[in-house]
């Protein structure tokens, strides 16, 4: 092997949301940094939706942006609509969701890279990887020259033996029109790592003028941006509406007429599909009685006239492609500029991971993003800087770096996924989060950026700020707890607005703000604070003050939660040796090789009963 002259503390292969994450977190550690990417024109490439956030996956991207992460920000930067979703739900499921311009997201987030100090970007196809004793020393490219580092990260997306379906044309393909790592899958597969296989895909573009509009129901960006970075202080660009339509009987008909011709269902794909978001195929087989699916229409951006068909998802040949989308209303002129399409691709069981993303077979080797069963850019994102960190404390000598699932929707993600896999595409919800009151999206600066700090991924600036921030609430929560506001007819009328019950007596000012109905603009109507508080500081202490039941009923489950954390098991513990389990209980110990007792009472199947008898065990075997 040709080695270059320098060797770099960690390499990232892959230029995705994951591997730009991981790059960046590695080398604003102060780490010497190499990202290797296939085509450095497609770093950070949206090649699905052009959107960032949802339901839960906002939540993902204020955590990173609190972790140091950069998505929030080039998604602020590159967003063209903005929107709040769920907000007429309580405030722990309220999620944000962007619209993004593609280019300028892509342009935002490589000027970045290529501006970060101890970073380095190369184009090359990494073919595969250099182990020596039981640890990573590096990888090789196509051309057979290598690069030598102290730990690697993974994050290959869809290309690990990649393959594009369209109809019954199957192309090795990371992405339609990009090399696929069959090499790199290989070299995997060498090290006796555990793979499978799974398929996503993306529906068709259209050009935005053959669409009748008139025929759609417009939708528009909010008049108030809620933004993902907690540096973003405004939208750049111009807002532009989606626009949503349904889908016919004539739709269905052209797919169930011909599912011969679909690869999902002749028997030519392979791969697992993901159940949340389904090809327009699954919809028409598993949906029988549903005539119409809903469609958004979304730009691209700005300067392109190209429309991405949400909901379009298949893997139809061309030919049915044309009649399937021109028979929506509107879309009776549709042109497609690029056809939809499957695509299979290989993938990690994730078992076989550590906490911190390392693999258990290779020391030094970390995955993150697809390669370990998820779907999604913020997901990607999320395991990105999670691996970065840890590949980078690897590096350091130093410990991991691990959130439990109190402390983020990362570390739900992460334990899911190491404790319990996945056979199908991973998608983060908020209903998969025990503890989700305490992990919402607008304290996740509160939460995580203390720990930020200490790992050198955010300056002493950020820090202070949230700090004083922080400092601001408690001082205006102890402020309008000491306020009664006594009977008036100003207090009366305001609340004879809301439908709230006048005062008789004199009541505490968070007592009244703990009403239905009643929001943080009762504080200004009777006692405002002086100096103002902030809006952000405002909404912190309503949330506070009106789910402050909840939240301590949550602080108390957290405190059982964390107990059985702290029970830890050894790495080489000898599961096998526990008597009292199943052989079956007894395996899936041994595959998952739990590091705490909480993170074995998750795995499916464990018993109250199975965990009292590993605990006995546990302390036999010099367990703490």
């Amino acid at each position: 092997m040709v080695l270059t002259t320098r060797k770099y503390d960690v390499i990232v292969v892959g230029g995705g949301h994951a591997g730009c994450e991981a790059a960046l977190a590695a080398a604003r550690m102060g780490l010497s940094t190499l990202i290797l990417a296939i085509d450095l024109d497609k770093v950070a490439s949206m090649p699905c939706s052009p959107s960032i956030g949802g339901t839960a996956k906002g939540h993902l991207v204020r955590e990173v942006d609190a972790m140091g992460g950069e998505m929030g920000k080039a998604s602020d930067a590159s967003a063209i609509q903005f929107k709040t979703l769920n907000t007429k739900k309580g405030p722990a499921v309220h999620s944000t969701r962007t619209q993004n311009d593609k280019n300028i997201y892509h342009r935002t987030m490589k000027a970045v890279l290529e501006g970060q100090a101890n970073l380095h970007l190369k184009q090359g196809m990494v073919e595969r990887l250099v182990v020596e004793g039981g640890a990573v020393k590096g990888v090789v490219d196509q051309t057979g020259f290598g690069y030598e580092a102290g730990a690697v990260v993974i994050a290959a997306g869809t290309f690990l033996s990649g393959l594009v379906h369209v109809g019954q044309c199957a192309i090795k393909a990371g992405r339609a029109g990009e090399f696929a790592a069959y090499g790199l899958a290989a070299s995997m597969k060498d090290l006796g790592l555990e793979m499978g296989r799974m398929k996503t895909g993306t529906p068709p573009r259209v050009h935005r003028d053959t669409i009748d509009y008139s025929q759609l129901e417009e939708h528009r960006a909010d008049e108030t941006p809620c933004f993902f970075s907690f540096s973003s202080t405004h939208a750049p660009l111009p807002q532009l509406p989606s626009f949503i339509g349904h889908t016919t009987e004539a739709t269905r008909n052209v797919v169930m007429e011909n599912l011969a011709r679909s690869p999902l269902y002749c028997g030519t794909i392979k791969g697992v599909s993901a159940r949340y978001c389904p090809s327009f195929e699954d919809k028409a087989v598993k949906f029988p009685d549903r005539v119409s699916h809903q469609v958004i229409l979304e730009p691209e951006g700005i300067d392109t006239r190209e429309m991405y068909v949400s909901g379009l998802g298949n893997s139809l040949p061309v030919d049915l492609q044309i009649p399937f989308v021109r028979s929506i209303p509107g879309f009776e002129e549709a042109e497609i500029i690029r056809p939809g399409y499957a695509i299979e691709y290989d993938y990690v069981n994730p078992v076989q991971l550590r906490p911190s993303l390392e693999t258990r077979k290779v020391d030094g080797l970390f995955l993150a993003g697809q390669i370990n069963g998820t779907s999604g850019y913020e997901e990607a994102a999320a395991q990105g800087l999670w691996a970065g960190v840890n590949a980078a404390l690897k590096v350091m000598g130093r410990s991991p770096f691990v959130l439990d699932r109190s402390q983020g929707y990362m570390g739900v993600m992460v334990d899911d996924l190491i404790t319990r896999g996945t056979l199908e595409p991973y998608r983060i919800f908020t209903s998969r989060a025990e503890y989700r009151l305490m992990m919402r999206e607008d304290n996740a600066d509160f939460r995580l950026t203390e720990m930020a700090h200490e790992l050198g991924l955010v300056g002493d600036d950020t820090v202070r700020q949230v700090r004083e921030r922080k400092a601001a609430i408690d001082r205006e929560m102890g402020r309008i707890r000491r306020v009664v506001v006594k009977p008036s007819a100003e207090i009366n009328a305001y609340l004879g607005e809301r439908d709230s019950a006048p005062l008789k007596t004199g009541a505490p000012l968070d007592q009244i703000l703990k009403r239905a109905k009643v929001g943080y603009d009762v504080v200004n109507t009777v006692a405002p604070a002086d100096p103002p508080v902030e809006p952000r500081v405002a909404k912190q202490v309503e949330i506070e003050v009106k789910y402050e039941g909840y939240i301590d009923r949550q602080l108390a489950e957290i405190e059982k939660f964390k107990h059985l954390e702290k029970i830890r098991i050894p790495e080489n513990f000898a599961f096998d040796a526990v008597h009292g389990l199943s052989n079956e209980l007894r395996a899936k110990l041994i595959e998952v090789r739990p590091v705490s007792l909480g993170q074995a009472s998750r795995i499916d199947g464990i018993t109250p009963a199975a965990l009292s008898v590993l605990m006995i065990h546990l302390k036999r075997q010099g367990g703490q």
